[in-house]
């Protein structure tokens, strides 16, 4: 009678989940030792997060920054399983999902990402979008399109929210709109990017002023209404006539990880070892949005694409170490600094000693990001692509 293999199942598909099932395939397994690995979510793409800005001004295709996670798993020996996670029982070690029977596990990996919470401003469920997924972006097209094909003289734009998203989306739309457009970001803080370096800010803030983006600092939504949103500014309510509202403020953890009887923190974060495993449960590991998570260093690493791409090779090994009789690894997070898109052709960048802006700055994101992607083939489909296509456009002038 052969032994029963061991099972990994992990829930959630995007940089944290992707990239731990990519890197289990490439490890050392002896044959005996070999498990199966069960990746779940319920969209049936991967998404690069860092890219989707460039959809909206058609710079890049869906294919490029969306590939099927059967495309990106054939021949690694992962399957694949598109489902919607109803439940985890965490002491029967089960997963339960909505289209029908669940499964059982030996180790566990969260990685189900975050949403944005509109649920915090009267009106904003009803009224205003966010983005963050495809769906969102297909939704945003379609109130684009609408607009774009109205006999409105100008097209007016509020993006909440003077974050990293919050810029790049100004900067993309604007490009977009052209003449049309009249963007203002509203942020409550005294300034945009506030955790971001000197040089990026400045570069941001330039970028916004030539795009003729309107700010709105120290500036507090009060509430959303079809065709209008309320502004709070110091004591002042005014209310500003709008076409669209974009909301890319705050990161929540999804309900069905705050039902789970893990330690959590305030946001309702998992609370994991340097390890990454989650606390008093050592055979399930947590990492990305939903993790609260401090490294080898004791420092509070923060929830980004970046943070979630490096814990990704952490979890693997530590999975693999686990189920071979190795040591563990504490997650040691190297900040390898900060890329923002500002437009067409044009993006910020400084990490490594590296300050750049403008359209090398852009090069650069690009090539990076090339170098990121999550599988070589694709990797190389989307690089031809891109050395192609300017060529292609050269030759039909």
């Amino acid at each position: 009678m052969t032994e029963k293999s061991t099972r990994i199942c992990i829930l959630g598909g995007g940089f944290g989940g992707l990239y731990t099932a990519l890197r289990l395939s490439q490890l050392p397994w002896e044959k005996l030792q070999q498990p199966e690995v069960i990746l779940v979510d319920h969209n049936d793409r991967f998404l690069f997060l860092p890219l989707l800005y460039e959809l909206l001004t058609g710079e890049l295709q869906t294919w490029e920054i969306a590939p099927p996670f059967e495309e990106l798993l054939a021949n690694t020996g992962v399957r694949f399983t598109q489902a919607t996670v109803a439940g985890i029982d965490v002491d029967e070690q089960q997963i339960q999902l909505q289209e029908g029977a669940g499964f059982a596990y030996d180790r566990l990996v969260l990685a189900l990402g975050g949403m944005t919470p509109l649920d915090r401003i009267p009106g904003s469920v009803e009224y205003a979008l966010p983005f963050r997924t495809l769906t969102d972006v297909y939704h945003l097209e379609e109130r684009l399109r609408i607009l774009e094909e109205s006999d409105k003289d100008k097209i007016r734009v509020a993006v909440v929210g003077g974050g990293y998203s919050g810029v790049e989306l100004a900067c993309k739309l604007s490009e977009r709109l052209g003449s049309r457009g009249r963007l203002r970001l509203i942020e409550r803080d005294d300034g945009i990017l506030k955790t971001s370096p000197e040089f990026n800010r400045e570069a941001a803030q330039k970028a916004l002023q030539e795009r003729q983006v309107w700010l709105d600092l120290e500036t507090e939504v009060d509430s959303v209404e079809a065709g209008q949103i309320s502004l709070l500014y110091k004591g002042q309510l005014d209310i500003i006539p709008v076409d669209l509202v974009l909301w890319t403020v705050g990161t929540t953890v999804s309900p069905l990880v705050r039902s789970l009887p893990l330690k959590q923190n305030q946001r309702g974060q998992v609370t994991t070892l340097p390890t990454l495993q989650v606390l008093d449960h050592p055979e399930i590991f947590a990492l990305g949005d939903l993790a609260d998570c401090k490294d080898a260093n004791q420092q509070q690493v923060p929830s980004t694409a970046q943070v979630a791409y490096q814990q990704a090779d952490y979890t693997a090994w530590n999975i693999w170490a686990s189920l071979t009789g190795r040591p563990l690894l504490s997650f040691r997070y190297q900040n390898l600094g900060e890329m923002m898109t500002l437009g067409i052709n044009n993006a910020t960048l400084t990490g490594l000693g590296i300050k750049l802006d403008g359209p090398l700055a852009h090069i650069a994101r690009r090539l990076a990001y090339l170098y990121r992607m999550p599988s070589l083939d694709h990797q190389l489909k989307v690089g031809l692509n891109w050395i192609a296509r300017p060529l292609l456009e050269l030759l039909a002038e």
